[in-house]
This record gives C-alpha cells, structure tokens and sequence, in this order.
C-alpha cells in the first residue's frame, strides 16, 4: 500500500525543514510530509559554527551576497532579491529567534546555541502538522502521469510534488541521474593546506593578518588572514582559495604550489623599507627588530630563511641577503601536498546542473513538479553563514512557488 501525501520533502536538514514549514503554514490544508533517513534531522544545523550555529551572514546588498559563491553567483542573484538575509532574520525573529551579528559579520542565535534554532523549526514543523518520518531512506523515484512514487526503506509513498533538499547525497544524485538530470561530479570544497616547510613547522598558532595568496601557475588567488596550523596553512585566505579553485585543484590532486606575500606589499616597496630599516636600525639584530606588523615568530623563520644569522645585525647584512628576505616577505613559494578538512564544514562544490533548474521557482526544467533547494545543487560557498543563506532563500522560494501551479 502507498501512502498518498500532496507534498514530499526529500532530506530534513536546514533547506527541507525551512521549506516544509513555509509550504505548511501557507497551505495548512496539504498534507506535507519529510522524508528523513537518519534517526534524527537538522544535522548540519546542530554541528554549524561549533554548535552555535551560523545561521547567515550580515550583507544586506544581494549583489555583494553572491560573491560568496563560488558556483552560483549568477544563478542567485534574482533569488536573493526575493529572499535574503534580512528576511530570513525578520523569520526567524517572528518565531521567537533572536540573532546577532559578530565582528566578521556572521551571525548567531543570541542563546549561543544551535538548538535554539533546531526547538524553532521542530516547534513550527509540529505547529504547522508537518509530518517528519525518520529513518526513511528513499530507495527509488518514479515519475508518474499524477507526481511521484517514493519508495524508501520503510513502504512506498505518493505525492504530486517533491521537493529534494538532500545536500550533498551522491545515492540520491545518482536517483536523479537515472531521472535525466546531469550531475556536477563533487569535489571538496571548503578544506586548509597540508604544508611540510621547516619555515612554518615549529610556528602553528601564528596569524598573518593581511596575506596574499596565489597558486602558482593558475588565475586563482585571494587575501585576507592567514593561520599557520600544525599540519600547515588555514583561515579565510586559504579557505577562500580552496573553494574558488575547488575544481582545479581536484585536478591537481592537491599537489601545487603558492606563492605568499605575506605583507601585502609588493618586492621593491618591501625592498626599500628593508634598506631603511638598514639605516634606521643598524646596531640592531634582525630578529630582534620585526617590521610589517607581523608576529615575530613568523619574522624570525622568515629572516632564517634569507639565510641571515640569529645574530646578524642590520648593518652586516649585504645587498643578496636583503633581496632574499624580500622574497621570502613577498614571494614566498610553499608547496602543498594535500588537504584537510577545514573544521566540520563538509561542503562540497558539485551537484545538479545549475542549468537545468529554474531559479525563479528552483523547479526542475527537466521534470514538472520537482523542485530543488540547498546544496543539492550544485551552489556552495565560502564559510561565515553563506551555505544556510543559500538554503533558506532556495527553500523558501521552492515553498511559495511549489503551489502556484
């Protein structure tokens, strides 16, 4: 026997509950039901911003928001006319959630908790009679004359709509394949650097504040804080560059170089700073007299590196050492060979063909009555908030646009 419902959500996680709970409470006369496979739903809302939970992220310009995505850019700028930040703080905020906004512009519940947001959608999942069914893991989809047939680990469901919000699930892209849909083959995306350099090797902790980064040998680079790890190179300047070159540097297999500035200067400015401080400081040792505002461990391996002594002093050094120590601030060649994902933030770059879905409603353009939102498809973005927002926006136009016809 199948069991017959107007509307199925495929995934309870951030963008299928947010949608579930907008259909419902619009529409209070459809039966609305949450197909979930685990034991329990909103995973990644749980674990997000070490269980605080970054809900968004405080840019109010829709056509500032989207360059925080590194696939989707294009495709959301209309959706984040229609629904961004400020309306998913007004929705939030209306059931009783209150955010605030961080120095780095992310953006958390005010209780700190991410269960606070979870006892939100839960409570309005059950104020609105959604039905949340766990350990359901769908099996198969089938495209009737009327919808759909489910079949899932726990009987065969029906519906005449079916929203897919499964993040990134290669089983269920691989259902929506055998449906005609192309799939962008994921590769990591948010991830740091594993770098073996005895410069860094006995430094982690140490933050380089304003970094430029490139990698050698592509257009690809980036700038921002840079944090020297245990097992090599992470923060925003790195985090930046492996979700914009995510698919490059798949294909390199995570084996290429970077080239650092680590002072955001370009040689010969820092060259002529460098024959001041000759002057200036000629009695001085290097080591002991740190420039460019950057953390003196860091100095220190970088002086070592131009090959200049402990107790070299400013006055001692020639003209080869100070071009070295040029190089090593400014140009400075780390080799990468592998990476390592960055916290719990499991996010991937691939996913439903952005081509193939229309985003003034987020429908399939390929079958009628399916619809798509979170990072099924294939949209991610760099860390602070953007991934959630990209889910909230799809879910809720997924929601007013699924009974519109």
């Amino acid at each position: 026997m199948s069991n017959h419902k107007d509307i199925i959500i495929i995934g309870g996680g951030a963008a299928g509950f947010f949608a579930a709970i907008n259909i419902a409470e619009q529409h209070p006369d459809l039966s609305v039901a949450i197909l979930e496979r685990g034991k329990e739903g909103l995973q990644k809302v749980k674990i997000s911003g070490g269980g605080r939970c970054n809900v968004t992220h405080a840019e109010f310009i829709p056509s500032e928001l989207v360059l925080n995505y590194p696939r989707g850019e294009k495709e959301l700028l209309g959706p984040f006319h229609r629904f961004m930040t400020g309306d998913t703080i007004a929705w939030l905020e209306e059931r009783g959630v209150e955010l605030k906004i961080e120095e780095d512009g992310r953006m958390f519940p005010v209780s700190n908790s991410s269960q606070t947001i979870i006892d939100c959608f839960l409570n309005e999942a059950e104020k609105h009679r959604v039905e949340v069914l766990y350990n359901h893991a769908v099996k198969s989809i089938d495209t009737l004359a009327d919808g759909f047939k489910i079949e899932t680990s726990q009987g065969i469901f029906q519906s005449k709509k079916v929203l897919m919000a499964t993040g990134s699930n290669p089983k269920i892209w691989n259902l929506l394949e055998d449906l005609g849909h192309t799939i962008i083959q994921p590769v990591p995306s948010l991830f740091t650097f594993d770098i073996k350099d005895k410069r860094i090797k006995d430094i982690p902790g140490v933050v380089a504040k304003q970094v430029e980064v490139k990698v050698v040998g592509t257009d690809l680079e980036s700038n921002g804080p840079l944090l020297i790890t245990h097992v090599g190179m992470s923060a925003p300047a790195i985090l930046k560059l492996s979700a914009f070159g995510a698919v490059e540097l798949a294909k390199r297999n995570y084996n290429f170089q970077i080239e650092v500035n680590f002072i955001s200067l370009d040689t010969e400015s820092c060259l002529d700073e460098l024959k001041n401080c000759k002057q200036e400081y000629a009695k001085k040792t290097l080591i002991n007299s740190t420039q460019f505002d950057l953390p003196k461990r860091l100095w220190k391996q970088l002086i070592l590196a131009a090959n200049i002594g402990e107790n070299e002093r400013w006055a001692d050094i020639n003209k080869q050492q100070l071009e070295d120590l040029a190089e090593q601030l400014t140009k400075a060649i780390f080799q990468v060979t592998g990476k390592s994902t960055f916290k719990e933030e499991f996010v991937t770059a691939g996913g439903v063909d952005l081509k193939e879905v229309n985003f003034k409603t987020f429908e399939s353009k390929l079958i009628p009555n399916l619809y798509f939102a979170g990072e099924i498809i294939n949209v991610d973005a760099v860390t602070g908030g953007f991934n959630f927002q990209n889910a909230w926006t799809g879910a809720y136009i997924a929601s007013a646009s699924i009974m519109l016809h």
